[in-house]
């Protein structure tokens, strides 16, 4: 950005140069900053990745077990096709609510496995009661809104990502290490 002839840094620019030394280049780049202008470290890629990895491996095996003992105890009940089956499919969204239950202060599974915290982009706070929905959106709905998006490009389609982010992931360590350095607010 430049202003009367001089390149003048944006704070973000600047918290970059700073923060280099101390965090390395890649982790420099993926400084942000929340709402309110407290500045973070999102989470790389590799480690968002991992962690919706673990978190849907946790939901699969939830939902098999859930799975498992459903079919037990419905072995014996004289139920119909129809309501085994809407059994079956609520656990794809009960499974998730529950795990997101543990979930209240950012740290799945996945995110403690990965260094990482899901907070809120206004003001990095924990998500604490949405934890639920959170858990829902990361392990049923993303992979399907995924597969829309694969599906309508090969239709032709080009997918648009509307809407705004009200979570994000960030570097818990790299986060810390940035506040430590105390970057000046403008």
């Amino acid at each position: 950005m430049t202003v009367s002839g001089t390149a003048r840094q944006t704070r973000l620019e600047i918290a970059q140069e700073l923060a280099a030394p101390v965090l390395g280049r890649r982790a420099a780049k993926r400084i942000a900053a929340f709402e309110t202008g407290e500045l973070y470290v999102e989470a790389g890629l590799i480690a968002r990745t991992l962690s919706w990895f673990v978190d849907f491996l946790v939901f699969a095996a939830g939902v098999a077990a859930a799975f498992v003992v459903m079919a037990g105890a419905t072995a014996s009940a004289d139920l119909s096709d129809t309501t085994v089956t809407l059994l079956a499919l609520t656990l794809l969204v009960i499974v998730p609510m529950l795990y997101g239950l543990c979930y209240g202060n950012g740290r799945g599974l996945g995110a403690i496995l990965t260094g990482t915290r899901l907070v809120r982009v206004r003001d990095g706070g924990r998500i604490g009661r949405k934890a639920c929905w959170a858990m829902l959106l990361r392990t049923v709905l993303m992979p399907l809104l995924i597969i829309v998006m694969i599906v309508s490009m090969f239709d032709g389609g080009v997918p648009s990502a509307d809407g705004s982010v009200v979570r994000t992931s960030i570097d818990r360590d790299a986060t810390e290490r940035l506040r430590a350095l105390d970057i000046p607010e403008r």
